[in-house]
C-alpha cells in the first residue's frame, strides 16, 4: 500500500514523544514501534486504543479513513 494507514509518527511529533516513550509505555520493543511509525506493520486494535489514550487523542486522529481506497463493486 503506497499512503501510510496509521499517523503515529506524525501524533508522536506533534505531542513531542519519542518511540522510545511509547514503546516503555507499551511495553513493546523499540523496532516494534518503529515498524508501525513507518507503517511496515500495524498495530492490533486494541494498541491502537491505548496508543490513543497514552497521546489523550481521539483514535480517529491515529488512522487514515478517509484515505483508505476501497475497492467498487461491479454488479
Amino acid at each position: 500500500m503506497d499512503r501510510p494507514i496509521n499517523r503515529i509518527k506524525v501524533m508522536l511529533a506533534e505531542k513531542r514523544k519519542s518511540n522510545k516513550w511509547l514503546s516503555e509505555a507499551l511495553g513493546v520493543a523499540p523496532t516494534t514501534v518503529s515498524k508501525w511509525c513507518t507503517n511496515n506493520a500495524q498495530p492490533p486494535m486494541e494498541t491502537f486504543m491505548k496508543i490513543a489514550k497514552l497521546l489523550e487523542v481521539d483514535i480517529n486522529e491515529l488512522l487514515r479513513f478517509d484515505e483508505l481506497e476501497i475497492p467498487q463493486n461491479k454488479d
